[in-house]
Protein backbone atom coordinates (compact mmCIF):
# COMPACT_ATOMS: atom_id res chain seq x y z
CA UNK A 1 0.00 0.00 0.00
CA UNK A 2 0.75 3.85 -0.74
CA UNK A 3 2.84 5.75 2.46
CA UNK A 4 0.64 9.36 3.59
CA UNK A 5 2.13 12.03 5.00
CA UNK A 6 -1.20 14.21 7.06
CA UNK A 7 -0.19 17.67 8.15
CA UNK A 8 -2.58 18.21 11.43
CA UNK A 9 -3.48 15.97 13.97
CA UNK A 10 -6.57 17.69 15.30
CA UNK A 11 -9.73 15.30 14.45
CA UNK A 12 -9.81 15.14 10.98
CA UNK A 13 -6.10 14.42 11.10
CA UNK A 14 -6.79 11.59 13.18
CA UNK A 15 -9.57 10.30 11.85
CA UNK A 16 -8.04 10.09 8.34
CA UNK A 17 -4.94 8.68 10.07
CA UNK A 18 -7.51 5.99 11.48
CA UNK A 19 -9.16 4.88 8.17
CA UNK A 20 -5.97 5.32 6.20
CA UNK A 21 -3.59 2.91 8.41
CA UNK A 22 -7.15 0.37 8.34
CA UNK A 23 -7.25 0.29 4.74
CA UNK A 24 -3.20 -0.54 4.79
CA UNK A 25 -1.24 2.23 4.08
CA UNK A 26 1.62 3.51 6.17
CA UNK A 27 0.63 6.86 7.70
CA UNK A 28 2.75 9.48 9.46
CA UNK A 29 1.04 12.35 11.07
CA UNK A 30 2.62 15.97 11.29
CA UNK A 31 1.33 18.17 14.16
CA UNK A 32 3.02 21.65 14.92
CA UNK A 33 1.87 20.51 18.51
CA UNK A 34 2.35 18.39 20.84
CA UNK A 35 -1.75 17.36 20.71
CA UNK A 36 -2.33 18.49 24.43
CA UNK A 37 -4.66 21.41 23.01
CA UNK A 38 -6.23 20.84 19.36
CA UNK A 39 -9.01 22.75 18.95
CA UNK A 40 -11.08 19.54 19.53
CA UNK A 41 -9.97 19.18 23.34
CA UNK A 42 -12.74 22.40 23.79
CA UNK A 43 -15.47 21.78 21.41
CA UNK A 44 -19.02 21.07 22.72
CA UNK A 45 -19.17 17.67 21.91
CA UNK A 46 -22.18 17.41 19.29
CA UNK A 47 -22.42 14.95 16.52
CA UNK A 48 -25.48 17.06 14.52
CA UNK A 49 -27.19 16.10 11.45
CA UNK A 50 -29.53 18.50 12.71
CA UNK A 51 -27.21 21.66 11.08
CA UNK A 52 -28.13 21.14 7.66
CA UNK A 53 -27.90 24.57 7.14
CA UNK A 54 -24.24 26.83 6.21
CA UNK A 55 -23.21 29.22 8.55
CA UNK A 56 -23.57 31.92 5.28
CA UNK A 57 -27.55 32.08 4.81
CA UNK A 58 -30.08 34.82 4.52
CA UNK A 59 -30.41 37.14 7.59
CA UNK A 60 -26.83 36.53 8.91
CA UNK A 61 -25.15 39.57 7.14
CA UNK A 62 -28.03 41.61 8.62
CA UNK A 63 -27.83 39.79 12.30
CA UNK A 64 -23.97 39.99 12.16
CA UNK A 65 -24.09 43.68 11.51
CA UNK A 66 -26.13 43.58 14.66
CA UNK A 67 -24.25 42.14 16.64
CA UNK A 68 -20.88 44.01 15.28
CA UNK A 69 -21.89 46.83 17.83
CA UNK A 70 -22.43 44.52 20.95
CA UNK A 71 -19.43 43.33 23.00
CA UNK A 72 -21.17 40.53 24.21
CA UNK A 73 -22.44 39.15 20.90
CA UNK A 74 -21.75 35.57 19.89
CA UNK A 75 -20.50 36.30 16.71
CA UNK A 76 -18.22 39.43 15.46
CA UNK A 77 -16.21 39.84 12.56
CA UNK A 78 -13.12 42.03 13.63
CA UNK A 79 -12.68 45.44 11.00
CA UNK A 80 -9.48 45.27 9.11
CA UNK A 81 -7.19 45.88 6.02
CA UNK A 82 -6.52 42.14 6.06
CA UNK A 83 -6.81 41.49 2.00
CA UNK A 84 -7.86 37.94 3.11
CA UNK A 85 -11.02 39.11 5.54
CA UNK A 86 -11.95 40.98 2.49
CA UNK A 87 -12.21 38.16 0.23
CA UNK A 88 -13.36 35.96 2.37
CA UNK A 89 -16.39 38.56 3.07
CA UNK A 90 -16.99 38.99 -0.64
CA UNK A 91 -17.54 35.38 -0.93
CA UNK A 92 -19.74 35.08 1.80
CA UNK A 93 -21.98 37.83 0.74
CA UNK A 94 -22.78 35.88 -2.70
CA UNK A 95 -23.44 32.97 -0.66
CA UNK A 96 -25.52 34.08 1.91
CA UNK A 97 -28.50 32.94 0.55
CA UNK A 98 -31.81 31.19 0.02
CA UNK A 99 -30.80 29.21 -3.04
CA UNK A 100 -27.19 28.42 -1.34
CA UNK A 101 -29.14 26.82 2.04
CA UNK A 102 -31.50 24.90 -0.48
CA UNK A 103 -28.33 23.69 -2.10
CA UNK A 104 -26.40 22.76 1.01
CA UNK A 105 -28.98 20.87 2.90
CA UNK A 106 -28.40 17.11 1.21
CA UNK A 107 -24.52 17.46 1.15
CA UNK A 108 -24.55 18.10 4.99
CA UNK A 109 -26.83 15.85 5.90
CA UNK A 110 -25.38 13.17 4.23
CA UNK A 111 -21.63 13.78 5.73
CA UNK A 112 -23.48 14.38 8.89
CA UNK A 113 -25.56 11.08 9.14
CA UNK A 114 -22.44 8.99 7.58
CA UNK A 115 -20.25 10.60 10.84
CA UNK A 116 -23.39 9.78 13.23
CA UNK A 117 -22.47 5.78 11.65
CA UNK A 118 -18.70 5.71 11.98
CA UNK A 119 -18.93 7.03 15.61
CA UNK A 120 -21.47 4.26 16.57
CA UNK A 121 -18.94 1.64 15.16
CA UNK A 122 -16.22 2.76 16.78
CA UNK A 123 -17.79 3.03 19.77
CA UNK A 124 -19.17 -0.41 19.10
CA UNK A 125 -15.45 -1.97 18.61
CA UNK A 126 -15.33 -1.06 21.99
CA UNK A 127 -11.51 -0.45 22.08
CA UNK A 128 -11.66 3.03 23.86
CA UNK A 129 -14.26 4.93 25.49
CA UNK A 130 -15.16 8.29 24.30
CA UNK A 131 -18.76 9.26 26.05
CA UNK A 132 -20.94 8.16 23.22
CA UNK A 133 -24.88 9.39 24.47
CA UNK A 134 -27.44 9.19 22.05
CA UNK A 135 -30.07 11.52 23.30
CA UNK A 136 -30.41 14.25 20.78
CA UNK A 137 -29.59 18.14 21.27
CA UNK A 138 -32.36 20.12 22.60
CA UNK A 139 -32.85 23.56 20.74
CA UNK A 140 -34.23 25.62 23.51
CA UNK A 141 -35.68 29.33 22.38
CA UNK A 142 -37.63 31.89 24.88
CA UNK A 143 -39.29 34.53 22.02
CA UNK A 144 -42.13 33.52 19.42
CA UNK A 145 -39.87 34.88 16.58
CA UNK A 146 -37.22 32.23 17.39
CA UNK A 147 -40.21 29.62 17.54
CA UNK A 148 -41.28 29.97 14.35
CA UNK A 149 -38.38 29.76 12.75
CA UNK A 150 -37.11 26.53 14.48
CA UNK A 151 -40.68 25.01 13.65
CA UNK A 152 -40.02 26.10 10.08
CA UNK A 153 -36.02 24.21 10.25
CA UNK A 154 -37.58 21.24 11.87
CA UNK A 155 -40.18 20.57 9.41
CA UNK A 156 -37.42 21.07 6.80
CA UNK A 157 -35.17 19.04 8.65
CA UNK A 158 -38.04 16.26 8.67
CA UNK A 159 -38.39 16.28 5.11
CA UNK A 160 -34.82 15.47 4.88
CA UNK A 161 -35.36 12.34 6.88
CA UNK A 162 -33.64 13.74 10.31
CA UNK A 163 -35.75 12.77 13.33
CA UNK A 164 -36.96 15.87 15.08
CA UNK A 165 -39.84 17.24 17.21
CA UNK A 166 -41.20 20.10 18.69
CA UNK A 167 -41.72 20.35 22.17
CA UNK A 168 -43.60 22.64 24.63
CA UNK A 169 -42.02 23.87 27.63
CA UNK A 170 -43.60 20.93 29.92
CA UNK A 171 -42.86 18.41 27.42
CA UNK A 172 -39.30 19.72 27.97
CA UNK A 173 -39.93 19.80 31.63
CA UNK A 174 -40.20 16.14 31.74
CA UNK A 175 -37.36 15.19 30.32
CA UNK A 176 -35.12 16.31 32.58
CA UNK A 177 -37.46 16.88 35.43
CA UNK A 178 -34.70 18.00 38.03
CA UNK A 179 -33.93 21.65 35.34
CA UNK A 180 -36.18 24.43 35.68
CA UNK A 181 -36.92 26.07 32.63
CA UNK A 182 -37.40 29.69 31.68
CA UNK A 183 -38.36 28.92 27.81
CA UNK A 184 -41.14 29.00 25.34
CA UNK A 185 -40.50 25.70 24.20
CA UNK A 186 -37.63 23.45 22.21
CA UNK A 187 -37.02 21.65 18.95
CA UNK A 188 -35.30 17.78 19.67
CA UNK A 189 -32.99 16.80 17.28
CA UNK A 190 -32.85 12.93 18.18
CA UNK A 191 -30.94 12.69 15.49
CA UNK A 192 -27.96 14.34 16.99
CA UNK A 193 -25.58 12.71 19.85
CA UNK A 194 -22.49 14.00 21.81
CA UNK A 195 -19.47 12.64 23.09
CA UNK A 196 -16.37 13.57 25.44
CA UNK A 197 -13.79 15.34 23.23
CA UNK A 198 -11.33 15.25 25.08
CA UNK A 199 -11.86 11.38 25.61
CA UNK A 200 -12.10 11.11 22.15
CA UNK A 201 -8.59 12.68 20.89
CA UNK A 202 -6.83 11.03 23.62
CA UNK A 203 -8.48 7.59 23.10
CA UNK A 204 -7.69 7.94 19.36
CA UNK A 205 -3.72 8.77 19.70
CA UNK A 206 -3.57 5.94 22.00
CA UNK A 207 -5.14 3.31 18.95
CA UNK A 208 -3.00 5.14 16.25
CA UNK A 209 0.29 4.67 18.26
CA UNK A 210 -0.97 1.13 18.99
CA UNK A 211 -1.06 0.66 15.35
CA UNK A 212 1.83 1.86 14.39
CA UNK A 213 1.04 5.39 12.96
CA UNK A 214 3.89 7.47 13.42
CA UNK A 215 2.33 11.11 15.25
CA UNK A 216 5.60 13.16 15.29
CA UNK A 217 4.88 15.76 17.43
CA UNK A 218 6.20 19.42 17.55
CA UNK A 219 6.60 18.93 13.73
CA UNK A 220 5.30 22.08 11.93
CA UNK A 221 5.72 22.44 8.15
CA UNK A 222 8.19 24.77 7.22
CA UNK A 223 8.88 24.37 3.54
CA UNK A 224 7.12 22.24 0.91
CA UNK A 225 8.61 21.19 -2.52
CA UNK A 226 6.60 20.33 -5.82
CA UNK A 227 7.82 19.11 -8.97
CA UNK A 228 5.92 17.66 -11.97
CA UNK A 229 2.50 18.79 -10.57
CA UNK A 230 3.13 16.66 -7.02
CA UNK A 231 4.64 17.18 -3.66
CA UNK A 232 7.83 16.29 -3.91
CA UNK A 233 8.69 16.55 0.33
CA UNK A 234 8.07 18.49 2.72
CA UNK A 235 10.20 19.65 5.82
CA UNK A 236 9.23 20.09 9.66
CA UNK A 237 11.59 20.69 12.46
CA UNK A 238 14.66 20.34 10.59
CA UNK A 239 13.37 16.69 8.98
CA UNK A 240 12.62 15.89 5.17
CA UNK A 241 9.74 13.75 4.64
CA UNK A 242 8.33 12.22 1.40
CA UNK A 243 5.47 10.26 0.94
CA UNK A 244 2.53 8.97 -2.47
CA UNK A 245 -0.01 11.19 -1.04
CA UNK A 246 -0.22 14.22 1.63
CA UNK A 247 -3.33 15.48 3.49
CA UNK A 248 -3.62 19.08 4.57
CA UNK A 249 -5.87 18.49 7.95
CA UNK A 250 -4.54 21.77 9.53
CA UNK A 251 -7.54 23.26 10.68
CA UNK A 252 -7.34 26.90 10.96
CA UNK A 253 -3.52 27.06 9.35
CA UNK A 254 -4.92 25.06 6.49
CA UNK A 255 -4.18 28.45 4.30
CA UNK A 256 -0.51 28.92 5.61
CA UNK A 257 0.43 24.99 5.07
CA UNK A 258 -1.42 25.33 1.45
CA UNK A 259 0.63 28.76 0.46
CA UNK A 260 3.84 26.73 1.03
CA UNK A 261 2.35 24.34 -1.80
CA UNK A 262 1.55 27.48 -3.88
CA UNK A 263 -1.55 26.83 -3.06
CA UNK A 264 -4.60 29.26 -1.79
CA UNK A 265 -7.54 28.58 0.09
CA UNK A 266 -10.50 30.90 1.35
CA UNK A 267 -10.91 29.76 5.25
CA UNK A 268 -10.71 32.17 8.02
CA UNK A 269 -10.19 31.03 12.08
CA UNK A 270 -13.51 31.85 14.44
CA UNK A 271 -12.63 32.02 17.41
CA UNK A 272 -14.57 30.30 19.73
CA UNK A 273 -14.52 29.72 23.64
CA UNK A 274 -15.59 27.49 26.42
CA UNK A 275 -15.68 26.68 30.12
CA UNK A 276 -16.36 23.76 32.58
CA UNK A 277 -18.08 24.04 35.54
CA UNK A 278 -19.05 21.24 38.17
CA UNK A 279 -22.53 19.96 38.02
CA UNK A 280 -22.29 17.12 40.53
CA UNK A 281 -26.22 16.88 41.12
CA UNK A 282 -26.28 15.81 36.84
CA UNK A 283 -29.41 17.94 36.72
CA UNK A 284 -29.13 17.92 32.88
CA UNK A 285 -29.13 14.66 30.54
CA UNK A 286 -29.57 16.45 27.11
CA UNK A 287 -27.19 18.79 25.24
CA UNK A 288 -28.76 22.50 24.70
CA UNK A 289 -28.62 24.96 22.50
CA UNK A 290 -29.47 28.31 23.12
CA UNK A 291 -31.19 29.35 20.00
CA UNK A 292 -31.40 33.14 21.02
CA UNK A 293 -27.91 33.35 22.26
CA UNK A 294 -26.12 30.95 20.22
CA UNK A 295 -24.62 29.30 23.58
CA UNK A 296 -23.92 25.54 23.58
CA UNK A 297 -24.32 23.36 26.99
CA UNK A 298 -23.07 19.66 26.76
CA UNK A 299 -22.81 17.36 30.46
CA UNK A 300 -19.65 15.81 30.33
CA UNK A 301 -17.72 13.91 33.25
CA UNK A 302 -19.62 15.19 36.11
CA UNK A 303 -19.67 18.81 34.64
CA UNK A 304 -21.16 21.18 32.58
CA UNK A 305 -19.46 22.70 28.91
CA UNK A 306 -20.45 25.90 28.19
CA UNK A 307 -19.15 27.38 24.80
CA UNK A 308 -20.16 29.75 22.23
CA UNK A 309 -19.02 32.94 20.31
CA UNK A 310 -17.27 32.76 16.80
CA UNK A 311 -14.75 35.90 16.27
CA UNK A 312 -13.66 35.68 12.45
CA UNK A 313 -10.25 37.15 13.22
CA UNK A 314 -6.54 36.58 12.82
CA UNK A 315 -5.21 33.49 15.06
CA UNK A 316 -4.28 35.33 18.01
CA UNK A 317 -4.09 34.48 21.82
CA UNK A 318 -6.30 37.38 23.26
CA UNK A 319 -9.16 36.30 25.37
CA UNK A 320 -12.33 38.23 24.87
CA UNK A 321 -13.70 38.16 28.65
CA UNK A 322 -17.00 40.25 27.77
CA UNK A 323 -17.95 37.68 25.40
CA UNK A 324 -17.24 34.88 27.78
CA UNK A 325 -19.39 36.89 30.19
CA UNK A 326 -22.12 36.81 27.40
CA UNK A 327 -21.75 33.15 27.68
CA UNK A 328 -22.50 33.26 31.50
CA UNK A 329 -25.06 35.89 31.24
CA UNK A 330 -27.13 33.84 28.73
CA UNK A 331 -27.26 30.51 30.69
CA UNK A 332 -29.83 31.99 33.61
CA UNK A 333 -32.17 33.58 31.23
CA UNK A 334 -32.82 29.98 29.96
CA UNK A 335 -32.15 27.98 33.08
CA UNK A 336 -32.96 29.90 36.41
CA UNK A 337 -30.80 27.32 39.01
CA UNK A 338 -27.85 27.60 36.14
CA UNK A 339 -25.58 30.41 37.57
CA UNK A 340 -22.11 29.22 36.29
CA UNK A 341 -19.79 31.88 37.85
CA UNK A 342 -17.06 33.74 35.18
CA UNK A 343 -14.10 31.92 35.39
CA UNK A 344 -10.74 32.73 35.98
CA UNK A 345 -9.39 33.81 32.47
CA UNK A 346 -6.80 30.90 32.92
CA UNK A 347 -10.14 28.37 32.77
CA UNK A 348 -10.99 29.62 29.42
CA UNK A 349 -10.25 27.51 26.95
CA UNK A 350 -10.55 29.14 23.10
CA UNK A 351 -9.60 27.26 20.03
CA UNK A 352 -9.99 28.47 16.17
CA UNK A 353 -12.78 27.24 13.93
CA UNK A 354 -11.51 27.07 10.00
CA UNK A 355 -14.58 28.22 8.76
CA UNK A 356 -14.97 28.59 5.13
CA UNK A 357 -16.79 31.31 3.34
CA UNK A 358 -19.83 29.23 2.14
CA UNK A 359 -20.19 27.02 5.61
CA UNK A 360 -18.78 23.71 3.63
CA UNK A 361 -15.98 21.62 4.25
CA UNK A 362 -12.89 21.24 1.73
CA UNK A 363 -12.37 17.70 1.27
CA UNK A 364 -11.03 16.18 -2.39
CA UNK A 365 -7.68 16.13 -4.84
CA UNK A 366 -6.24 19.35 -5.06
CA UNK A 367 -5.77 20.05 -9.33
CA UNK A 368 -3.03 21.74 -9.29
CA UNK A 369 -0.89 18.67 -7.20
CA UNK A 370 -2.54 15.51 -7.99
CA UNK A 371 -1.32 13.36 -4.91
CA UNK A 372 -2.68 16.11 -2.23
CA UNK A 373 -5.97 15.81 -0.74
CA UNK A 374 -7.12 18.71 1.43
CA UNK A 375 -9.40 17.86 4.24
CA UNK A 376 -10.18 21.31 6.15
CA UNK A 377 -12.95 24.26 6.94
CA UNK A 378 -14.97 22.20 8.96
CA UNK A 379 -16.28 25.55 10.92
CA UNK A 380 -17.81 24.56 14.33
CA UNK A 381 -19.06 20.94 12.48
CA UNK A 382 -15.02 19.83 12.92
CA UNK A 383 -15.51 17.21 15.57
CA UNK A 384 -18.55 16.65 14.41
CA UNK A 385 -17.80 15.39 10.78
CA UNK A 386 -14.10 14.17 11.98
CA UNK A 387 -14.73 10.16 10.96
CA UNK A 388 -16.47 10.83 8.03
CA UNK A 389 -14.14 13.05 6.77
CA UNK A 390 -11.25 10.68 7.21
CA UNK A 391 -13.20 7.81 5.53
CA UNK A 392 -13.92 9.81 2.60
CA UNK A 393 -10.43 11.46 2.90
CA UNK A 394 -9.13 7.28 3.24
CA UNK A 395 -11.38 6.12 0.21
CA UNK A 396 -9.86 8.84 -2.08
CA UNK A 397 -6.15 8.04 -1.83
CA UNK A 398 -7.05 4.53 -1.84
CA UNK A 399 -8.74 5.35 -5.10
CA UNK A 400 -12.55 3.93 -4.34
CA UNK A 401 -15.69 5.11 -4.71
CA UNK A 402 -16.67 7.65 -1.97
CA UNK A 403 -19.68 6.97 0.08
CA UNK A 404 -21.54 10.25 -0.31
CA UNK A 405 -20.66 12.86 -3.36
CA UNK A 406 -17.95 15.16 -2.82
CA UNK A 407 -18.75 17.89 -5.24
CA UNK A 408 -20.57 20.00 -3.07
CA UNK A 409 -16.99 19.69 -1.11
CA UNK A 410 -14.39 20.77 -3.64
CA UNK A 411 -11.24 21.72 -3.02
CA UNK A 412 -11.33 24.32 -6.05
CA UNK A 413 -14.71 26.08 -5.89
CA UNK A 414 -12.99 29.13 -5.04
Amino acid sequence: MASVIIIGGGIIGLSSALYLSEAGHQVTILEKGDLSDNCSFGNAGMIVPSHFIPLAAPGMVQQGIKWMFDSKSPFFVRPSLNPDLFSWGIKFLKKANAAHVEESAVPLRDISLLSKKLYEELHQRGEFDFGLVEKGILMFYKTQKAAEEEAHLAEKGKSLGLDMEVLSRDACKSLQPELELDVLGAVHYRCDAHVYPNQLIKGLVSLLEKNCVRIARNHEVSRIETSAGKIASVAAAGERFSADHYIIAGGSWSPAVARLAGLRIPLLPGKGYSFMAKEPEGRMKIPALLAEARVAITPMNGSIRYGGTMEIDRINTRVNLNRVRGIVEAIPKYFPDLHPEMPAEKDIWFGFRPSSPDGLPYIGRSKKLSNLVIATGHGMMGLSLGPATGKLVSQIVSEQQPEIPLSAFSPDRY
